[in-house]
């Protein structure tokens, strides 16, 4: 069963689903307020009380650009198609920090809004759409240490950069996909919570953050790609740093598989629905 609203704002029309492409979107658009409201709550809530405020959205990819830097920078002598490693590393971590906080929280948001779930109806996939959204926030922030550190470096930005805020995008739907496919099952067991950050972990060192596509055997290339983060990282360094042409295979490869998992998890997710509340 699923519910729209009707003309008055008080009366909620009940009908049986219409088949697997029967997903509701319109509903987000009628509840877009709420999905604000969420938004700016999360935003809000993620920095109050905290001794650096938004200065922690800047602090967790710094270091971590750091110690890759020294670790397999200097120390590995891992190549970087001739950026200096501290850009090569940023140019990835920005992409991969975003991701990996917005599909956390779009994993667990229907746990963490247990309260508001069992109260009132309203199309559940704004939960997953707020987490997802939340975070860009810190990538914007992040995002201007970059365009700072490519200063320091005297790096040329070329046009190529108009094409981030579309692979921005791409990391969205993946973070979105990712959160409706664990969200409902994080609903009845709790395991997602802790088994996620480290299949986090592990996913990251799966995509060429710290090392560069070419370093990958040919023979493995077409398996590797399947990781639909290659496609975002290597498009998102090509935009910003522009040294290298992207890998187009992989590229495509990265987006097919976002789209069957976004299709696949709103199918799921909708599906699931009608149970949170009740188990939830």
């Amino acid at each position: 069963m699923s519910a729209l609203p009707a003309t008055s704002p008080r009366e909620i029309e009940i009908r049986p689903s219409r088949g697997l492409l029967d997903l509701e979107l319109n509903l987000i658009w009628r509840y877009r307020e709420l999905l604000r409201i969420l938004i700016e709550r999360d935003i809000k809530v993620r920095y109050r009380q905290a001794a650096l405020g938004a200065a922690w959205a800047i602090v967790q990819p710094v270091f971590a650009v750091v110690i890759f830097t020294v670790v397999f920078g200097r120390f590995a002598k891992i190549p970087s198609n001739g950026v200096p490693y501290p850009l090569f590393a940023f140019a990835a971590t920005l992409p991969w920090t975003y991701f990996a906080e917005a599909a956390r929280r779009a994993s667990v948001g229907l746990v963490s809004e247990a309260e508001l779930v069992r109260k009132i109806y309203f199309p559940r996939l704004i939960i997953p759409l707020a987490a997802v959204s939340g975070p860009l926030v810190d990538f914007v922030l992040a995002f201007a240490v970059m365009l700072v550190t490519l200063l320091v470096y005297h790096y040329r930005i070329g046009w190529h950069v108009v094409f981030i805020p579309g692979f921005v995008l791409i990391a969205a739907l993946l973070a979105l996909a990712v959160g409706l496919w664990l969200s409902p099952i994080n609903v009845r067991y709790r395991d997602v919570t802790q088994t996620l950050p480290f299949l986090l972990q592990v996913w990251m060192y799966a995509s060429p953050i710290v090392y560069p596509l070419s370093l990958v055997p040919a023979r493995w290339k077409v398996l590797y790609s399947l990781n639909p983060m290659v496609g975002v990282i290597e498009g998102f360094r090509w935009a910003l740093l522009g040294k290298t042409r992207p890998d187009l295979v992989a590229m495509l490869m990265s987006l097919g598989v976002i789209v069957l998992a976004l299709w696949g998890g709103l199918v799921f997710f909708k599906r699931r629905e009608r149970s949170f509340a009740d188990v939830i």
